[in-house]
């Protein structure tokens, strides 16, 4: 597996390839992230992921600084997944002097976590951008956990058409229903043990939904019921909303998202799940 540090390394590897699948990552990697890499190399041949902690799509007072890192443990978890190689620029890499761009997608970036982190998405859609731009991959590979960062991130390629076809997969979940994530490691054992209630609420929604609850209120108050009385004050977001533009919805007449974030502490969880048409 190649270790690349600079753009031009990147590109000079590139040529090996007629195929390429990228999965972007900010590390501490887990089953999740490599589900994606593996993905990629069967289906293109090839996989090249990224580690970078964008600085851009963190707010003045989110965790950038500690934010996990596990560069060692990330490398061997990728040569382990069949990685043919990773990208792992420093931010003067990505970010040189007198950088001053930046991506503004519109609505759908404003909505559920655009409303809480305000210049989140103009980060990730900004940094997504000069990625592909360096890989030029064939594909790229991203989480259903973070939806809303799927549906910016198809909405980019849309409306720049960028030449990548953009593969979801499915959220990878602990025993219980937990989403897996980095930020996992923030819980304590209290909160850890707590934390599958959110996942058990998306689910309540999905099964009244299967059943055959139409009504997008009816399904949220579920949800939060479902939450318990105790996570309520720590909700950040309750939302039953179209797929593709994130609209919050008063019925569920096709496909819908339900999502949800909620506060453990200093650490924010987000999860959902598709209900199906």
């Amino acid at each position: 597996m190649q270790v690349l540090t600079t753009i031009a390394e990147v590109r000079a590897a590139r040529t090996r390839w007629p195929a390429l699948g990228f999965a972007p990552t900010m590390g501490y990697l887990h089953a999740g992230h490599i589900s994606l890499v593996e993905r990629a190399r069967a289906e293109c041949g090839a996989a090249l992921a990224s580690i970078f902690v964008n600085p851009t799509q963190f707010g003045p007072n989110e965790d950038l600084d500690r934010y996990p890192r596990d560069p060692e443990g990330d490398l061997a978890r990728l040569e382990a997944a069949g990685a043919d190689a990773v990208f792992l620029p420093s931010p003067e890499v990505i970010y040189p002097p007198g950088f001053s761009a930046s991506l503004d997608l519109g609505d759908v970036t404003r909505r559920l976590e655009g409303a809480v982190r305000p210049h989140h998405f103009a980060g990730v859609a900004t940094v997504v951008t000069k990625l592909f731009n360096i890989v030029q991959p064939t594909r790229a590979y991203f989480g259903q956990k973070d939806a809303q960062q799927c549906v910016v991130i198809r909405k980019l390629v849309q409306d720049l058409d960028l030449p990548v076809e953009i593969v979801v997969g499915d959220t990878v979940r602990e025993p219980d229903g937990l989403a897996l994530s980095s930020r996992n490691s923030y819980l304590t054992p209290d909160q850890r043990a707590r934390a599958p209630a959110l996942h058990r609420a998306l689910t309540a929604a999905q099964q009244a939904h299967a059943a055959g609850e139409r009504n997008a209120e009816a399904l949220r108050a579920i949800i939060r019921r479902t939450l318990g009385e105790d996570l309520a004050p720590a909700t950040d977001y309750v939302s039953i909303a179209d797929p593709d533009t994130l609209e919050e919805l008063t019925t569920v007449s096709g496909g819908a998202l339900a999502s949800l974030a909620v506060r453990f502490g200093a650490t924010r969880l987000i999860d959902n799940v598709r209900l199906q048409p």
